[in-house]
C-alpha cells in the first residue's frame, strides 16, 4: 500500500537536507550534537497495537541507527552531557515496560550484535505475571517478562532499569507512602531480584502531564542516577545530566529519520520537563502543557519544526 505520509517525510528530509548537513558541520565544530535516547515497548509480529513494531521493522531502525549513529548506554549519554561537549552523533537505545515478545527477536538481535541497551520493567508486573493494565484495557492482554527472564538479562550484561511497580501515572499520586513504594521500594526489590544495583528509573506515560517532581526526587534521594521521560525530546550538552528526555521508537522508520535527522529541535520537548522536574531551569514563559494535545500532524512534521508538534504521541506508555 502506499504511504503518503512516508512519501512526504522523505521528500521532506531530502528537501532540507542542505539545510540539516550545515546545521550538524556547525553541531560538531561546537560541541552541541544532540545526545539522543530511543525507546521502545514490544517488538512482535502478532498482535500488533500503537506501542508495537514489527521484528523487520525494528530491524531496520536498528540497523541505520547503527549506520548513522554511535550507539551507547545511557550512562556514557550521561556522561557527553554532563562534560558539555558532544562532537558525535549519538544514540541509546532502552525498552520500557518488559514484554515476553522482546525475548524472541529484539534482545537476541541485540546482544549478538553487542549494541547497548536499558531494558526498563514494571516490577508488579513481571512478579506476578499480570498483563499491564493498558493492554487490558485495550482487550489484549499480552504476556510479560518473567523473574527468571529479567535475571538472564542481567547476567547477560543487560542495564536492567526500574519503570515503578504498577505503572502509574506518578502526576495523579496524591499519597507519599505510595509514590514511595511506586519509585523506591519497587526500584529497591528489583535490584535484590536482580543483585546489583538499579541505577536508571524511567517515568511511566513520560509526559508533562505524567512527570512528578516529588517522584523525580525521591528517586535522587534514593540512589537513583538517571531518570528518563518520553516527550519526543532530546538532550544537549550542558543540560543537566540526571534528566534524559527519549524519542519515541516509531513504528514509521521515515518519522524516526526525520526526528534524529533534526532532534535539537526536539529539546523544547525536553525543556517542557524540566520545568516541572526542576522549576526554573525551563525557558521563560514556556508552558508545561504546551505538548499535552495527542497524536501527530504528518503535515507539521515535515517543516523545522519537525516532531514539536506531534511530540506527545498519545499510544506513549
Amino acid at each position: 500500500m502506499y504511504d503518503f505520509e512516508t512519501h512526504l517525510l522523505n521528500t521532506a528530509r531530502v528537501g532540507l537536507e542542505p539545510f540539516r548537513a550545515t546545521k550538524r558541520m556547525w553541531q560538531r565544530q561546537t560541541g552541541q550534537v544532540p545526545v539522543n535516547v530511543l525507546f521502545y515497548h514490544r517488538v512482535a509480529n502478532t498482535l500488533v497495537n500503537p506501542w508495537t513494531i514489527s521484528c523487520s521493522g525494528f530491524q531496520a531502525q536498528i540497523e541505520w541507527v547503527v549506520r548513522h549513529f554511535e550507539v551507547v548506554t545511557l550512562d556514557e549519554c550521561q556522561r557527553r552531557i554532563a562534560r558539555g561537549h558532544n562532537s558525535v552523533p549519538t544514540v541509546a537505545i532502552t525498552f520500557d515496560d518488559g514484554y515476553a515478545e522482546n525475548m524472541e527477536f529484539a534482545i537476541p538481535f541485540l546482544i549478538e550484535r553487542s549494541i547497548p541497551f536499558t531494558y526498563f520493567v514494571t516490577l508488579g508486573n513481571i512478579v506476578s505475571g499480570q498483563p499491564f493494565q493498558h493492554d487490558v484495557a485495550a482487550g489484549q492482554p499480552l504476556e510479560v517478562n518473567t523473574v527468571e527472564s529479567i535475571r538472564a538479562l542481567a547476567n547477560c550484561g543487560v542495564t536492567i532499569g526500574a519503570h515503578t511497580r504498577w505503572h502509574p501515572s506518578l502526576a495523579t499520586l496524591d499519597d507519599p507512602a505510595v509514590l514511595h513504594d511506586e519509585v523506591v521500594t519497587a526500584t529497591h526489590e528489583l535490584s535484590g531480584i536482580i543483585g546489583r544495583p538499579v541505577r536508571h528509573f524511567a517515568f511511566p506515560f513520560g509526559t508533562v502531564a505524567a512527570v512528578s517532581r516529588a517522584g523525580f526526587r525521591m528517586a535522587l534521594d534514593a540512589g537513583i542516577q538517571c531518570v528518563c521521560s518520553a516527550s519526543n525530546g532530546t538532550n544537549l550538552p550542558g543540560d543537566d545530566s540526571v534528566h534524559l528526555a527519549r524519542i519515541h521508537g516509531d513504528p514509521c522508520l521515515a518519522r524516526v529519520r526525520n526526528w534524529l535527522a533534526n532532534s535539537s529541535r526536539l529539546h523544547k520537548n525536553r525543556r517542557l520537563i524540566d520545568a516541572i522536574l526542576q522549576p526554573g531551569s525551563a525557558e521563560q514563559g514556556a508552558h508545561p502543557l504546551a505538548c499535552q494535545m495527542p497524536g501527530g500532524n504528518p503535515v507539521s512534521s515535515l517543516s523545522e519544526n519537525v516532531g514539536t508538534e506531534s511530540g506527545c504521541q498519545s499510544h506513549v506508555h
